[in-house]
């Protein structure tokens, strides 16, 4: 996606609309709270998303002195990791308002048509929508007004369950972000590798079929769960996913209770509750290249497709509900306009489903722009999400788009689709 002068202005303004309206229904008392130990105060990302774009915009582009270079360790976010940002000195949410609008006004003037470190700015403060969110869904806010707030259409006369199973046929394929266009760096370099026959879930795994799975014992019964994910849920005393009722009858959709949805998508489970999902179903989560293919690999082409239905950008409602606010996911699953080239629904902009991958740089990995964004994660301790939630953003929501985290998180907006051997 090449950006001008003035489409890069109109995006960037746009993103900053969204920010701020996520925000605009939230209390300054609420906005500074640590809601979460997991997650940062809402004030402090509004902050972070300042200082982020007054040093790659003024400071590292324009080569102009930040305005507020005091504010770089505050807002550092691989120094101050989010369980301690709550103790630091950051902007009230006046002054980071304000911080916001003197940063982009200085940017906008220095504007020169850069592209590559403008669409980085700008996914990245995309990316901290999602991450608002999932604080605002842990929050549980009373009055919160989500911005774009929109009702799930109602499900088809058979909606899938999660369980129906595709065939992908072996053979190579390609893998990973081409050289053109952005990208980051841990989507690099796009590289053909070999994958077997395998079988992938039509869908994402829905909450009627996860219901199912918990009533019949699924966290009960030790055989379906590792040993570090049995200890994990034993620990924290986890029967259900994080947003159910402990009557397994609703969930929390941001501020809001509402009846368990038997066709949307089950979502704010870890990876260790998929695996014992898929363990239980005689199954197993995909591996990254196993989901990629299945996404995006045009068999008869023999290449890959930039989204699973072809070439355009999502379209909110149809192919994936990204750049919409909404209570939960659901949208994508009864959209054959959004299928892959192998029939698989609802792979963009649901649920971020969980895959059996450590996250890995791919051969001939290097880091850019900085080496904190990825390679400093990289090992078996996080675990490979893909596909995009109903909270991403489109911009973002790419299928060779990796996101990682550690296994037993919930906060993410993921679900899981299962996989199995031929």
């Amino acid at each position: 996606m090449t950006l001008t002068v003035a489409s890069t202005a109109e995006a960037l303004d746009e993103a900053r609309e969204r920010t701020l309206a996520l925000v605009a229904s939230i209390s300054d008392r609420d906005l500074v709270k640590v809601h979460s130990p997991l997650m940062s105060p809402l004030v402090w990302d509004l902050g972070h998303i300042a200082a982020f774009e007054d040093l790659w915009l003024v400071h590292r582009l324009a080569g102009e002195p930040m305005l507020r270079p005091e504010l770089v360790e505050i807002y550092d976010a691989f120094e101050t990791p989010r369980p301690k940002r709550g103790e630091l000195d950051f902007l009230g949410p006046g002054e980071a308002r304000e911080y916001l609008e003197a940063v982009r006004t200085r940017a906008l003037a220095l504007l020169n048509g850069e592209n590559t470190i403008h669409e980085l700015v700008l996914r990245h403060e995309q990316q901290h929508n999602e991450t608002m969110l999932q604080t605002i869904q842990l929050a549980r806010l009373d009055g919160y007004r989500a911005v774009g707030t929109r009702e799930a259409p109602p499900p088809s006369s058979a909606p899938p369950t999660g369980l129906e199973l595709v065939e992908i046929p072996a053979g190579e394929c390609t893998i990973g972000a081409p050289e053109s266009g952005f990208a980051y760096d841990n989507e690099r370099p796009r590289h053909p590798t070999d994958v077997r026959s395998y079988l992938i879930g039509l869908t994402p795994i829905t909450n009627a079929t996860y219901l199912t799975f918990v009533e019949g014992g699924g966290y009960e019964r030790r055989e379906w769960w590792s040993e570090e994910g049995w200890s994990w849920k034993e620990q924290y005393d986890i029967t259900r996913p994080g947003a159910w009722t402990r009557d397994l009858s609703a969930e929390w959709r941001l501020s809001r209770l509402e009846p368990l949805e038997p066709h949307r998508p089950v979502v704010h489970v870890s990876w260790f509750e998929a695996d014992a999902f898929a363990r239980a179903h005689g199954a197993r989560l995909p591996t990254e290249t196993e989901w990629e293919k299945a996404a995006t690999w045009d068999q008869g082409a023999q290449r890959s497709r930039p989204f699973p239905w072809g070439n355009d950008l999502p379209l909110a409602g149809v192919h994936a509900n990204v750049d919409q606010i909404d209570r939960g996911p659901g949208r994508a699953l009864d959209h054959p306009a959004g299928a892959s080239p192998y029939g698989c629904l609802g792979m963009i902009g649901d649920v971020w489903e969980w895959t059996a991958s450590d996250f890995r740089g791919y051969p001939g990995f290097r880091a850019h722009p900085y080496r904190e964004y990825s390679e400093v994660f990289f090992g078996d301790q996080y675990k490979v999400l893909r596909g995009g939630s109903w909270a991403t953003r489109a911009r973002v929501a790419a299928p060779t788009f990796r996101n990682w985290d550690f296994p037993q998180r919930r906060q993410i907006f993921a679900g899981l689709r299962i996989a199995r051997d031929l």
